[in-house]
């Protein structure tokens, strides 16, 4: 991989280096025994880990001029591996934490491996390491194809991989140390934060500049999701990130925003994280593998247009809809109800439109399980949305706030539309990446299938069921007025649920490690092919119903 950069972007690639290895020192002085002091020496060890390969070839020969001819998938392989990575370690975290709902005692000695600790390490191991990568490397891969254009850069396609997993090492240590920022979505320290504005920024600029310089003039609609994913999730983050460290040596600081504004701006950003990173960056996969899997036109290129201008704009008013019965004004309440329930005109819009693109090619899902994977996740995703819907209107809410219901609603969606469809596109790239006729095992693909089916509704079920019980237990009362069941009650009927929920999750996770072993198999066992690239004619088809 090094070798195929000139002199001038390995000594561009040891500069960044060295620079972020003076920060790591700078760290580790200023924070001494503090979290601030152990992920400087992260830093030092990341930066020294990639440093040794950069000045290893730093002689190396120049590469050839016809470099600018291909496309630049290097860092899509390496993308891959670090999703697959991250999806068993997230999801082994969560199996861990849910077990332990059900048997508490199922910890270590210390308070490293306690729920409140390790809960967010699941949660940031499988959104934004498993899906972010998942989306940087096939974001990297849909706008080359579809703009006929290799990547922008040589060395900031590594910054932007290679930085932002960093930032998501420093945010699950951070968690398992006891360092937080105290918000809903657990964010990590002030000085995390500011690395990935610094990596997410640059990922923006690479990604329009690539664009810019495409040589097919139409932009395909994945990119317009891609676009959108990448510029709000900027916005997003840095708005809500905004604080005042205690002192630079220390992980500890406060946010700017008073009182319920904070409220306001955190779930301002936690439900456009779920609209533009969960659900914008995953639709730009869903319109570009599934018609590419199916060799068919997406069904209606309008119609994808009308979905994403209705997903962008109605999601941005949407997140107050989480803040029902709070302080927070009546009228914002409302106004987030509201446009939750119009949200499901255009998302349902991007889920029928899926749909009926598989229309006269049903035998090929029957047949294959990747394309099954991508059908069953354009159905989740429709069910998903439908529930979001309805959970935000405020007499639902009521019965649904602060229960296990919601838990359900957030794994139909990670586990039904997210992890499916980043499944379905990852087992449709493999093959194209690493020239391979086709993957190891298609046996095992169905097992992973089932396995995924099998556990994401075991799992949801189980919430679904324990969530609407929470609720009607809380608001019993007696003749006389008073609570009918204590809180421990309804801990006590949760019980066989939560076992439920393990059991599901266990299963996701079983699948999920039989993918990585085919993935690995596919790439050391499967003979190797140079076919002529299949996906380069994409005008001709994926938007030829444009």
């Amino acid at each position: 991989m090094v070798a195929k950069l000139t002199t001038s972007e390995r000594q561009s690639a040891a500069v960044i280096l060295l620079l972020v290895a003076l920060a790591g020192i700078a760290m580790a002085a200023a924070g001494r025994n503090e979290a601030m002091g152990v992920h400087g020496l992260i830093v030092i060890l990341f930066a020294g880990a990639l440093l040794y390969p950069v000045l290893s070839a730093f002689y190396a020969p120049e590469p050839t001029e016809d470099r600018q001819a291909s496309y630049y998938d290097e860092p899509i392989k390496v993308g891959i591996a670090l999703a697959m990575g991250w999806a068993i370690f997230g999801m082994f975290m969560g199996v861990w934490v849910a077990a332990q709902l059900a048997w508490p005692n199922l910890h270590f000695d210390g308070a490293w491996s306690t729920f409140g600790r390790l809960r967010p390490t699941h949660t940031t191991g499988v959104i934004f390491g498993f899906g972010g990568n998942a989306l940087i490397a096939t974001s990297f891969h849909v706008v080359q194809r579809t703009s006929r254009a290799r990547l922008a850069g040589q060395v900031s396609p590594w910054f932007v991989l290679f930085g932002y997993n960093l930032f998501c090492v420093l945010a699950v240590t951070g968690y398992i140390l006891g360092v937080t920022q105290s918000k809903e979505y657990a964010e990590p320290e002030w000085y995390a934060d500011l690395w990935l504005v610094v990596v997410w920024v640059t990922y923006f600029l690479l990604y329009i500049a690539t664009i810019a310089r495409r040589k097919e003039p139409h932009i395909y609609v994945a990119n317009w999701y891609f676009m959108a994913f990448i510029l709000v999730v900027a916005i997003l983050h840095i708005v809500n990130n905004l604080a005042l460290p205690i002192s630079w040596g220390s992980a500890k600081s406060y946010t700017i925003w008073p009182g319920v504004q904070d409220a306001m701006v955190q779930w301002w950003y936690g439900h456009n994280a779920v609209a533009f990173f969960l659900t914008a960056g995953f639709l730009g996969m869903l319109y570009y593998y599934l018609p590419i899997r199916a060799g068919r036109p997406i069904f209606s290129y309008r119609l994808s247009i009308l979905s994403f201008w209705g997903i962008t704009f109605f999601y941005m008013w949407a997140g107050s809809h989480h803040l029902h019965y709070t302080a927070l004004p009546h009228w914002v309440q409302t106004l987030g109800m509201t446009f939750s329930v119009m949200l499901l005109v255009p998302s349902w819009a991007s889920a029928g439109n899926a749909l009926l693109t598989l229309n006269g090619a049903w035998h090929q899902v029957r047949d294959d399980a990747t394309l099954r994977f991508m059908m069953a996740a354009a159905v989740f995703y429709g069910i998903s949305t439908f529930e979001g819907s309805f959970l935000a209107i405020r007499p639902v809410n009521a019965l649904s706030h602060y229960t296990d219901w919601t838990v359900g609603h957030v794994h139909a969606g990670a586990l039904g539309w997210v992890a499916l469809i980043s499944f379905g596109s990852i087992y449709t790239l493999v093959p194209a990446l690493w020239k391979r006729e086709r993957m190891y095992s298609p046996a095992l693909i169905e097992w992973h299938f089932w396995l995924a089916i099998a556990g994401t509704l075991v799992y949801i079920f189980a919430m679904w069921n324990s969530g609407i019980l929470q609720g009607l237990m809380w608001r019993t009362y007696t003749e006389e007025g008073t609570l009918a069941y204590s809180f421990l009650d309804s801990l006590v009927a949760m019980y066989p649920y939560y076992i439920a929920r393990t059991i599901g999750g266990a299963m996701f996770l079983l699948g999920t490690a039989i993918g990585c072993c085919n993935i690995w198999m596919t790439i050391r066992l499967v003979p190797a092919t140079v076919p002529e690239e299949a996906d380069l004619p994409v005008k001709d088809a994926v938007v030829a119903g444009e």
